[in-house]
């Protein structure tokens, strides 16, 4: 299992609604991509029931995908673009360097 030290945990986070169609459509694909890098922590976050995470970072549509990198945004993507996501997150896994496994 990788170890990353402290500050550079990737996470990717998809904000969700379930009267989002579009939104619900992608947690299929979100679930795949999660399985595929077992290193980085995948979360879906109801934008209904909690608000306050969703305004704090900015989500106005759904779905949304944030990358974020030691509790910090490293990307946003909006809307429901399967390739675009997965490039971004392909991309996004190769900016951590230097972690080990033990």
């Amino acid at each position: 299992m990788p170890f990353f030290p402290f500050g550079s945990l990737q996470v990717v986070v998809h904000f969700t609604a379930c009267w989002c169609m579009p939104s619900v459509a992608m947690n299929p694909f979100f679930e795949e991509v999660a399985s595929s890098y077992k290193h980085i922590l995948f979360l879906s976050v109801d934008v209904d029931e909690v608000k306050e995470v969703a305004t704090r970072m900015e989500v106005k549509a759904m779905p949304t995908f944030l990358l974020m990198m030691g509790g910090a945004r490293v990307d946003k993507l909006v809307g429901a673009n399967p390739d675009e996501i997965r490039r971004r997150i392909g991309g996004f896994v190769h900016t951590v360097h230097g972690y080990k496994a033990i």
